[in-house]
This record gives C-alpha cells, sequence and structure tokens, in this order.
C-alpha cells in the first residue's frame, strides 16, 4: 500500500534515495506556519498551490472555557498573524467563527479532507494520524513547509516498510489507546525507526475509525514517521457525506480506486513484527517515555534485574524523576490533574468512553480534572447528547477546543511535582510543564482516576453513551 502511493506522487527522483514527491494536503496551525509565510514573503516566492492548504488554530489558543482570559501576546500575534495571512493568500482557514476551529489531526478527517491515497504534511509530528485512511501523512520543519507552500512538493527520502500485525483480540475494557500503549511496549520508542508502518490484523479490522486514528496517532512514537491502516467499507463509511469529500457518483468512483490501494496479498515487507494483544487490559505509563507501560494493575520495573547498565540507569532515572518505588503497584498513587483531550483523544467517542465512567460521580476531593474537545463540532454533538453536563454535574471543567495540556504551548500546564494522567501521547520531562509527572492512559482510565482521585487497579462500572 506504501509503495503504491508513494509511486503515485512521485513528480521526480532527487537521487537514488529521495523523491521530489507531489503534497495533495498541507495542514497547517498557528504554531509554525507563520515563521514559515514570512521566510517565503522574505524570499519574494509566491504560494504555489492556494487550494491545498488548510489552516487551523490549535497549539497556542486557549481553552478556558468561553475562551474569557486573555491570551498570552506571543499566542495573540502567532494567532493574528494565522488569519491574516489566510485571508490575504485564500487558504480555506478553519475558525472560532465559522464553528469549524480545532485541532489539526481531528478537523482533517472530520471535514473530509483527509482522504485514502493521499500525501498529507503539517507541521506537527503527529500527522502520521492520518495514516489511518490509508494516506502517506508526516510531520515536517518550517524549512519544509516554506518548500511545500512555494512548489507543492517535498523531498523525501523513501523509507523501508514494516508490517505490524496486532494478533488476537484486547480484553472487553481495553481501548485502541490500550492497544497502542501495549504495541510500544512491545516494541519501543525506536522499533521502528527509518521504517513507514503498516498496522494489520484481526485487532485493526475490527476497529472503527476513530479507534485506529488513535493508533495511527501513536505511531510516531515508535520512531515512524509514517503509520497507515489500508482503507475498507469502515473508511468509506466515515468519509461519505462529509463536507470535503467527493459527493454522489464522484464518491463511488473515489471507492473503487481507494479499495485497490490496500496492499496484496502476497505483499512483501522490508521487516514483519507480530504482537499478541490477546486478552490486555487498561494500559498505563509509568516512566518518561511511551513505551514506559503496563497494566493498570500492574507494577513499575525493578532495575537490578536488568542486566544491561545503559538500560538499568535509564529505568532508574525513570522511576526517580516520576517519584516512584522500584516493584511498586501503581495502583493507589494519588493523582492532582487529569486531562481528556489532545488529538490523540477528543473525539466523540473518546468524550462517551469518559462520560461512560464519570456519570452519576463526583471529581475525588484535590483533583483538577479537564475534558478538552477537539473541534468545535466534537464540542457541539457532546453537548447535544447532553455529555458536557455529565462532566460538568461530576466537577470537570469543561473547555473550548485546542491542543491544551498536552503540549502546554498555550499556558495550561501541570505544576511542577504534581502528577497528571493524560490522554495524550507523550509524556516525557517538561512536556506538560517543567517537573510534571505523566501518565499516558485512554479517556476511560483517565476519568477513572479523576473519580477515585488515584490510579485504579480496576475500572469501576461503565455505562454505555
Amino acid at each position: 500500500m506504501f509503495d503504491k502511493i508513494w509511486d503515485q506522487h512521485v513528480v521526480s527522483r532527487v537521487s537514488e534515495e529521495v523523491d521530489l514527491l507531489h503534497v495533495d494536503r498541507h495542514y497547517a496551525h498557528e504554531l509554525t506556519t507563520v515563521e514559515a509565510l514570512q521566510n517565503l514573503q522574505q524570499r519574494g516566492l509566491e504560494v504555489y498551490d492556494r487550494g491545498l492548504t488548510f489552516t487551523t488554530l490549535d497549539h497556542v489558543i486557549p481553552t478556558e472555557p468561553g475562551r474569557r482570559d486573555a491570551a498570552p501576546e506571543y499566542a495573540v500575534a502567532m494567532m493574528g498573524g494565522l488569519r491574516k495571512q489566510a485571508e490575504k493568500l485564500g487558504f480555506t482557514h478553519f475558525d472560532i467563527a465559522d464553528g469549524r476551529q480545532g485541532i489539526v489531526h481531528v478537523i482533517g478527517p472530520e471535514q473530509g479532507l483527509t482522504l485514502p491515497g493521499t500525501t498529507i504534511v503539517c507541521g506537527d509530528s503527529h500527522t502520521c494520524t492520518h495514516g489511518a485512511f490509508g494516506a502517506i501523512a508526516w510531520g515536517i520543519g518550517t524549512s519544509e513547509q516554506m518548500h511545500v507552500l512555494a512548489t507543492q512538493t517535498v523531498r523525501q527520502r523513501r523509507p523501508r516498510t514494516l508490517r505490524i500485525t496486532l494478533q488476537g483480540r484486547p480484553g472487553p475494557h481495553a481501548t485502541a489507546k490500550d492497544v497502542a500503549l501495549h504495541v510500544l511496549s512491545v516494541v519501543g520508542v525506536s522499533g521502528a525507526v527509518g521504517y513507514a508502518v503498516e498496522f494489520a490484523g484481526e485487532c485493526v479490522r475490527a476497529m472503527q475509525m476513530e479507534e485506529r486514528m488513535t493508533l495511527c496517532n501513536l505511531a510516531i512514537e515508535l520512531g515512524a514517521r509514517f503509520g497507515m491502516i489500508a482503507p475498507d467499507e469502515t473508511t468509506f463509511a466515515y468519509l461519505k457525506g462529509r463536507p470535503f469529500a467527493p459527493q454522489g457518483a464522484a464518491f463511488d468512483e473515489a471507492v473503487r480506486h481507494w479499495a485497490a490501494l490496500a496492499s496484496e496479498p502476497d505483499a512483501v515487507f522490508d521487516h514483519e513484527r507480530v504482537v499478541d494483544v490477546e486478552g490486555i487490559g487498561p494500559t498505563i505509563t509509568w516512566g518518561i517515555t511511551p513505551e514506559q507501560a503496563i497494566p493498570l494493575d500492574g507494577r513499575v520495573p525493578l532495575p537490578t534485574q536488568e542486566p544491561d547498565a545503559a538500560r538499568r540507569a535509564g529505568l532508574q532515572a525513570a522511576l526517580d524523576y516520576m517519584q516512584l518505588e522500584p516493584g511498586q503497584l501503581l495502583a493507589g498513587t494519588p493523582v492532582q490533574h487529569v486531562f481528556i483531550g489532545s488529538c490523540a483523544n477528543s473525539r466523540i467517542t473518546d468524550l462517551r468512553a469518559a462520560a461512560g465512567i464519570v456519570r452519576g460521580r463526583k471529581v475525588a476531593p484535590g483533583v483538577k480534572a479537564w475534558v478538552v474537545p477537539g473541534s468545535l463540532p466534537v464540542k457541539r454533538q457532546a453537548e447535544q447528547e447532553g455529555l458536557h453536563q455529565i462532566f460538568l454535574d461530576a466537577g470537570f471543567q469543561w473547555r473550548e477546543p485546542g491542543c491544551s495540556m498536552c503540549v502546554g504551548a498555550n499556558g495550561d500546564m501541570v505544576a511542577p511535582g504534581e502528577r497528571c494522567v493524560s490522554t495524550s501521547n507523550r509524556n516525557f520531562i517538561g512536556r506538560q510543564g517543567p517537573g510534571a509527572l505523566t501518565h499516558l492512559a485512554s479517556p476511560a482510565t483517565a476519568a477513572a482516576c479523576a473519580i477515585v482521585g488515584h490510579i485504579p487497579a480496576t475500572l469501576p462500572e461503565q455505562e454505555s453513551i
């Protein structure tokens, strides 16, 4: 599948290893794009195809309920700069006023811009999320953004291919986030460096699109720039009728093309991995990388049992930073913050799963719990379903869409030394603020932590919403 799509987009060969690829979709946000556009203008260059760049506000936009708080000066400048440039250049811009603003990796799929067989780039490493649709999607830097804006092409070294087959079916309380964290614990954060990953297997085929997006979102945490899933009837049903997707007879014709993208049964990959997910349950990270993950009722490692000296030192350093003792159970560890949001887990199905845990319960004393929808359309749908009231009645903050506490670029941070259970995708030191202690988990697990005030060994009874 990867080779088919790549070959269809080669404009020219730069060298034996590097191709010049046409870019079908350029997604852009305020944190990096304004600088790229300024650099473009300083060089006297024009935007090559204004219809293929789509912009939104997500990284630095305030998420305070009602957006009552004034944004920091740098955020105001970035947001104002992108709005001005988008209007000047005629980009399609998703903003608060038109009701479409949201996290770039949420709005692309929900608007029907993310389509099978396309190439998609964005100045954000989690662009691999869009590979859930059978697209080649990856993050680029500011200089590459300028190249895309000027030429609608990008130079890229062709990666090797890796198929990760998920064998078996997870347990009844496991979600796509739990599966992704389990895969990370097996394959590791460098296990897919240099590869484009195709996820396959019965477990993947059974996932709905929002679950597939979560799985592909964390492909970058395996070290891969690309994570993909072959499009199928689930994909086509999700896309049908969305604003920017083909309509009518054009959609039927597109489906015929998309269906042919899947890897052939005899396709040969450069490398194969099989990960057993049979019966796994809720999973949570304990350390400072996404691969440092264990079952919710598990114990953190004993560094003394690790024979490799460097790895042993790394485990101990992670335990020290996270203020955990070797071999201890995570269950019972107090938490001060819960964050449900980010491009990994802020879609409507994520909010429903969290609300199913929260309904009829209260946030534990001393816990600050936030729900940050991934987009204004997600927020509206959640409010139509009454999910916001479930969260508010329990004591959660119901906030406005944005990246928020995932990266803290807008000032939404965890205080030093405080512990946060987060549905985001990264837990390295400083990600949620200097000295923040971050555990990655699913929306259901995060919601449970907010209710009991600590990391539980099991999830409470969950209502279907």
